[in-house]
């Protein structure tokens, strides 16, 4: 009788084998994760330990409403100035004197040089914007316009008095020691080259009030009349070009002064002025025969500074559209405490640098003579080997001017000031003192 209890089917697949396993002394240990190593902490006496100390405490001591990137553009407009000089200036020694010429008037085909490095739009486009904030902080806190304008020029002007004694005794001392008088006139013309700037810059700065609601297209208009009457009728006086000279500055100003009122603020005007700047530039340079060089080139027919021509204008709006695009980024890289502490020192002595520049590198060229004719310093700057000399010569240029800055520096900073006055660029802000109780 068959048993009724169900039995489970009989299964013919095999039972799988358990899984190999590595001996337990041959399995690896899990590694543990990599910590990067914390740099080693330097020596209080570090050189490197005290800088980064003190650019921590410009950081710090730095007002968290001011706009780093207005300093930052005006240390990359100073020092654009200082090296497009040094790169585009060579004084040959010839005939036993020195002559001035420019790598420009032999390599034409350098004139891209000069786009990078004449950055004085940026300056006066910065200078109208401070000037008319300021101005304007001035007449909230009640300060008379007189007032305003007298501490604005003597920080301006106060560098010029000793720049000016120093070639007053350098001409006299050349004179007597028989230099002959072209050499004389070639060094005291790039002494005093920069002076023009500052004539300027002051004469815009004390028509700040009349400036602060001038549109940009008026100024702007009467450089393209100009420019149509000298290089398109070919009529009208020979004086006429330099009305150029106001005029052609007063756009980056006026677009300064655009930029307090708030009209600057978005991406769009800075767009607008860089790509209608740079095509303006281009057709001018490319159809109506502008030099392509946007500095003085010696021996050549037109220059674009001097006086300014319509597309050294056209050229600057371009430069102040990029310099305005770049405002942001120049704000997230003005946060590291140690490039701040670098351009907040350039805007202290901002007027001094741009000064001494040329005479640093005259300086230079003078010493050298003393060992000769040395390649990228007093020969003729007709071949690519002059420029790769010269640039090794910007250290030695790069010294002396620091030189110079240690030496004259005080006289745009004025009289050392008292431990509990507050500086120009930093303020230590302080909770206002509690007056004390009556008895």
């Amino acid at each position: 009788m068959p048993d009724p209890t169900p039995t489970a089917p009989h299964n013919n697949t095999p039972t799988p084998a358990p899984p190999i396993t590595a001996p337990r002394a041959a399995r690896q240990p899990p590694t543990a994760p990599r910590t990067r190593k914390r740099p080693r902490a330097l020596h209080p006496r570090h050189p490197l330990h005290s800088l980064r100390h003190s650019a921590r405490r410009v950081d710090t001591l730095t007002p968290a409403s001011r706009d780093r990137a207005v300093d930052a553009l005006r240390a990359i407009a100073i020092l654009g100035v200082v090296l497009g000089h040094w790169l585009v200036t060579a004084l040959v020694a010839k005939d036993a004197g020195l002559h001035t010429t420019s790598p420009l008037q032999h390599m034409p085909w350098l004139a891209p040089i000069s786009w990078l490095f004449q950055t004085l739009a940026v300056f006066f486009l910065v200078g109208g914007h401070v000037a008319t904030r300021s101005l304007a902080t001035a007449r909230d806190r009640g300060e008379t316009y007189d007032s305003w304008l007298r501490t604005r020029l003597t920080r301006l002007l106060r560098p010029v008095a000793a720049l000016l004694c120093l070639w007053a005794v350098a001409v006299t001392a050349l004179l007597l020691t028989g230099t002959p008088l072209a050499t004389i006139e070639t060094l005291l013309k790039l002494a005093l080259s920069p002076l023009w700037f500052l004539l300027v810059f002051a004469a815009l700065t004390a028509a700040t009030p009349l400036l602060t609601r001038l549109n940009p297209l008026w100024p702007l208009a009467v450089v393209l009349h100009v420019d149509l009457l000298r290089f398109g009728l070919h009529t009208g006086p020979s004086w006429l070009g330099w009305l150029n000279l106001p005029a052609g500055w007063l756009v980056p100003y006026t677009l300064g002064a655009a930029w307090t009122r708030g009209e600057l603020d978005g991406r769009r005007a800075a767009r607008v002025l860089f790509l209608g700047g740079t095509a303006a530039t281009a057709v001018l340079v490319g159809c109506a025969g502008y030099p392509a060089s946007m500095v003085g080139v010696p021996g050549a027919r037109i220059s674009n500074l001097d006086p300014p021509t319509l597309a050294a204008v056209t050229f600057g709006l371009a430069q102040c559209g990029l310099a305005l695009l770049l405002r942001d980024r120049l704000r997230r890289a003005m946060a590291r405490p140690l490039l701040w502490a670098a351009v907040a020192l350039v805007n202290l002595s901002a007027m001094t640098i741009y000064l001494w520049h040329q005479t640093a590198m005259m300086a230079t060229t003078a010493t050298g003579l003393l060992a000769g004719r040395l390649p990228g310093l007093h020969t003729s700057p007709d071949s690519l080997g002059w420029v790769t000399y010269r640039l090794a010569w910007l250290p030695a240029f790069g010294l002396v001017l620091a030189l110079c800055w240690t030496t004259f520096r005080h006289h745009e900073q004025g009289p050392r000031r008292p431990r509990n006055r507050r500086s120009h660029v930093v303020r230590r802000h302080l909770p206002p003192a509690k007056k004390p109780r009556n008895a």
